[in-house]
């Protein structure tokens, strides 16, 4: 009996959801140690097939960008590479946590697909928390996880959402954040994707208004970036994001961006700069999800980004359908477009995805 005073192992309870975005943890094992002390294990298995066939070339999921193609070609895959583990420990007020999935780099001492389809361990989270002040890499505050639509393809509509993950300094008081993270500029002349490394932080600051209703933040971005030829200028976004409980337990996600946003939004569909001005982008997503029983449901969403100096024109739809098996298991179907209008470029894909919550 021993044991039994040193640790109990509880199961906690465990999101089923296949969109595993929305937060660092969604599931877990928890050794509790004693009343402060605690160990949590969680993550998933995730196996996708897809078919995708267009002239905008394949992709383990749709991102910003992507290869136009001369012509139309098809493509199937199976992969697991979205496959995570995470730990998180808690001692008291201060709380620590790491994840990786295997989206690392295959090519550099990795595998292929001729023999093992390896890939390496990519790190994604690693924080510590200490009462009201985060640092560490994690999702950018600037970004509103739970506004994200349940996809099969990663992320949904990445082209038109929010999402880094970046080092930090966080502050939170109730539903206020403030940060400062770490700074890069993205692009340089029309169509470059240079990179630049900053001398000032990014600074961030979100207020998330919180009720039985869901959520609605509100961000606001200020940076100052840098050119190719060494100059200087100031940047400001905005972001308006949300998820509102609509009839039972469907609801209605929506992200709307503005501004200098640049690399903040949209997975490369928008640079900070363009030659020695900042670009303006705008975006806007949407996502209805509906439950049709239980454990069966379905989302439709639209995703679309559009950039003022590079004439860039992207967007990414889709619908699906998820059955939950059991509370560990689900299975999901969707098909959907992305396409790159300034390139008069698209491609269709059919992604059958099953995953495992561990």
């Amino acid at each position: 009996m021993l044991h039994k005073k040193l640790f109990t192992i509880k199961k906690l309870a465990l999101a089923t959801s296949l969109l595993a975005v929305t937060g660092a943890a969604n599931a877990g094992y928890t050794l509790k140690l004693d009343d402060d002390n605690s160990i949590t294990f969680g993550g998933y298995i995730k196996v996708d097939t897809r078919y995708v066939d267009g002239n905008i070339a394949a992709t383990d999921y749709w991102y910003g960008g992507g290869t136009v193609l001369a012509k139309d070609q098809s493509n199937f895959g199976i992969a697991a590479n979205e496959t995570r583990f995470n730990t998180k420990y808690v001692h008291g007020d201060v709380t620590g946590f790491i994840e990786i999935d295997f989206y690392g780099d295959a090519v550099s001492g990795g595998g292929n697909e001729v023999i093992s389809n390896s890939s390496k361990p990519r790190l994604r989270h690693a924080f510590i928390q200490y009462k009201d002040v985060l640092v560490g890499q994690t999702w950018t505050t600037f970004q509103n996880t739970s506004s994200l639509a349940e996809s099969a393809d990663f992320g949904g509509p990445l082209v038109a959402s929010a999402f880094i993950r970046q080092g930090q300094i966080r502050y939170t008081n109730g539903g206020l954040q403030l940060s400062i993270e770490n700074p890069e500029s993205y692009g340089g002349y029309r169509g470059d994707s240079t990179t630049r490394d900053d001398s000032v932080p990014d600074f961030i600051g979100k207020y998330t208004f919180k009720g039985d209703w869901g959520n609605v933040s509100v961000s606001a971005l200020g940076r100052q970036l840098k050119s190719v030829t060494g100059n200087t200028e100031t940047a400001i976004g905005y972001g308006v994001a949300g998820r509102i409980n609509t009839f039972g337990k469907d609801d209605f996600r929506f992200q709307v961006h503005g501004g200098n946003v640049g690399r903040y939004v949209g997975v490369t569909a928008s640079t900070d700069m363009v030659g020695e001005e900042a670009e303006d982008t705008t975006s806007i997503m949407v996502a209805y999800r509906h439950f049709w029983t239980e454990d069966m449901r379905s989302s439709v969403f639209y995703g679309n980004t559009q950039t003022d100096l590079t004439d860039r024109d992207r967007s990414h739809w889709g619908v699906n359908l998820f059955k939950n098996v059991t509370k560990q298991l689900s299975f999901g179907l969707e098909v959907g477009n992305f396409e790159m209008a300034e390139s008069d470029a698209d491609s269709n894909y059919v992604q059958l995805s099953a995953k495992f919550v561990l």
